[in-house]
Order: structure tokens, then sequence, then C-alpha cells
């Protein structure tokens, strides 16, 4: 199933598929890792609209919704994965 990253709850993985408009937006994106293909994990989202704060190749990067309403994603339907070993 696709959509926006914004869509995406926290605790949530997805895979990007697409990143909409072009220009130096879409390059910073791209530079920060944000390619078609990554696994992205929403972590957590601030109140009233803030930014969300993602996690990707092993870093987190906050970002603001309106760059996420740019970013389309593919959410596998068994999401709700328990947290690894790692990370405990």
């Amino acid at each position: 199933m696709e959509r926006f990253l914004q869509d995406v709850k926290p605790g949530e993985w997805a895979r990007v598929v697409h990143i909409e408009g072009g220009g130096a937006l879409r390059r910073r994106m791209m530079d920060m890792g944000i390619v078609p293909g990554v696994e992205i994990e929403v972590v957590r989202c601030a109140p009233l609209g803030g930014p969300l704060q993602i996690r990707l190749k092993g870093y987190y990067l906050a970002m603001r919704r309106g760059e996420c309403a740019k970013i389309i994603v593919s959410v596998p339907e068994q999401n709700l994965l328990e947290p690894s070993l790692a990370s405990r």
C-alpha cells in the first residue's frame, strides 16, 4: 500500500518509492540518503503539525511535514514489528 511519509504512524516501517517534485528540495533529500528503495522508520511525530523524527541507514533525522508530503512510500501489510533485541 502506497502513501505519503507524513501519513505513516510512529513505529511503522516504510520503503521509499518515489520523491515528488524536483530541484533543490529533491536533491537535498537524496543527499540525506532518502532515495528510492531505502527503508525508513517513523520514530515519533511532534504534535500540532510539527516535524517527524525518522530513522534510516542507522541515523535519525527530523523532517518537516511539508517535506514528508513529497515522499511516497510503500508500507507493508504486517508492519507492526517487534523491536529487535539489539535496540533493547
